[in-house]
């Protein structure tokens, strides 16, 4: 009997965009690595089992994964304690399918919600010990947004701080990465710029946050970033760590910090030297040469300030692409493309609703693509034809009459005309060369340059 092949030893990180279609790729590749499909992958449900629209967001993992990446994924986590005299009984069967769910899985995926509430679920129970399991012995971790927090050291109370106004400060993290071999406090959402006026890098902490909090980390312990809609895989079996996406994965200490830049490939040993090189108080400047296992230049953390260059989402970005394609249509009155544009928006805007979560990013999809079906009901109402070369022949031949009437010296007659040409919205002007006629809003010069 033939033992079965050992199974790959993975964790992915990703910063935001778990479930959007910036993040198919990643997730497609892991899971072939894991075996001939249907690959068992299962989803914590944990980090957003509290919200009341947690049975929505789950539901739209579970499309995400069946639509663009042709799997399914069980759902499972802590469910809540129901009240009554079977509450332990129910409790106790819940932990029973999580503990089980995990131990068959080979993909154990987890996103958005709150760290500290998945925290307080997951610490004290077997969960940290069965995840560590799968990248000791043979297994995917893929986690992301809020339950990525929950991976280091330390864990970032974001709501707490950001939303509630707590003093900042560390949660004690569930530490699987140290299964890795890496000592960090792990942050993703590193790049945010949803504050538009103030800064929300590092996961809405910002500088003076972050650098308050960096402080208190263990000695030895440093932050890794992931970047939104970026991934950074760990394959324990290649020590390596690869960047994929958008964006950067940084790695900061002692408020410095240097780039992996997506598309490289680092062996773990060179990050954690060059983490260690950081909390020093420098790093090699050649090593930003973007060579394999080479870290990006460093930099002082702090010193590009709050004034960053706001930094749009792929959603955003590929609605703006598919305003100028429409735009670009209409101006050469092609309405056919102009309808293909709008059906491509319908398509993303369908692809990145199982976003989780989907906040003013798909609303302003969603606006644009109707805004465009308004342009082409408009369209469908004036039309798309040169107004020259609709009403150019009635011109043409009423001028012509005009020309006749003056010839014969029946000026009243070619007043007539011009003056009923006027009235329609038409100018005819007499050169020495003949007539020239514009309709209102023309100039010669935009006649001549056929606009």
């Amino acid at each position: 009997m033939n033992a079965r092949p050992a199974l790959p030893r993975l964790l992915a990180i990703m910063g935001s965009g778990e479930t959007a279609p910036t993040m198919v790729r990643v997730h497609r590749r892991l899971l072939e690595l894991l075996g001939p499909p249907p690959v068992p992958a299962v989803l914590l449900d944990t980090p957003f089992g509290f919200q009341e629209n947690a049975r929505e967001i789950a539901g739209r993992a579970v499309t995400y994964f069946r639509e663009s990446l042709q799997t399914t994924i069980a759902v499972t986590g802590m469910a809540a304690v129901t009240a009554g005299a079977d509450a332990a009984e129910h409790a106790e069967f819940a932990d029973e399918q999580l503990m089980t769910a995990l131990r068959d899985s080979r993909y154990v995926f987890a996103g958005p919600g709150s760290p500290s509430y998945a925290l307080r679920k997951w610490q004290g129970t077997v969960v940290p010990r069965l995840l560590v399991e799968k990248l000791l012995h043979g297994g995917c971790v893929v986690f992301a947004s809020a339950a990525a927090l929950t991976l280091g050291i330390a864990t970032v109370p974001v709501y707490e701080i950001y939303k509630c106004g707590e003093d900042p400060h560390w949660l004690e993290g569930l530490d699987i990465t140290s299964a890795v071999g890496i000592r960090a406090a792990i942050i993703p959402h590193y790049d945010n710029s949803e504050g538009g006026t103030h800064d929300t890098r590092f996961c809405y902490l910002g500088e003076r946050r972050l650098a308050l909090m960096e402080r208190e980390l263990p000695d030895g312990a440093f932050v890794l970033g992931v970047d939104e809609h970026t991934a950074c895989t760990f394959d324990l079996d290649a020590a390596t760590a690869s960047v994929e996406g958008r964006g950067t994965v940084t790695l900061r200490a002692a408020g410095r910090s240097a780039t992996l830049p997506s598309g490289e490939v680092f062996s773990i040993t060179r990050i954690l030297e060059t983490a260690e090189a950081l909390a020093r108080g420098g790093v090699n400047r050649k090593a930003g040469e973007q060579t394999t296992d080479q870290v990006a230049d460093t930099e002082d953390a702090g010193s590009s300030g709050v004034a960053q260059p706001p930094s749009t989402s792929p959603l955003v970005d590929l609605v703006r692409e598919r305003e100028a394609d429409f735009a670009a249509a209409v101006a050469s009155r092609d309405v056919v493309s102009a309808a293909r544009v709008v059906l491509d928006l319908e398509r993303d805007v369908t692809e990145w609703s199982t976003d989780i979560p989907a906040g003013d990013e798909f609303d302003r999809a969603h606006a644009s693509l109707r805004s465009l079906i308004l342009e082409l009901g408009r369209l469908a109402q004036t039309g798309t034809r040169d107004p020259r070369q609709v009403v150019g022949p009635f011109v043409e031949a009423l001028l012509e009459l005009r020309n006749a009437a003056r010839q014969g010296g029946r000026f009243a007659d070619a007043d007539f005309v011009r003056e009923r040409l006027a009235e329609s919205g038409v100018e005819v002007r007499d050169t020495p060369d003949g007539s020239e006629w514009l309709l209102a809003g023309e100039s010669i010069a935009g006649v001549e340059a056929g606009t």
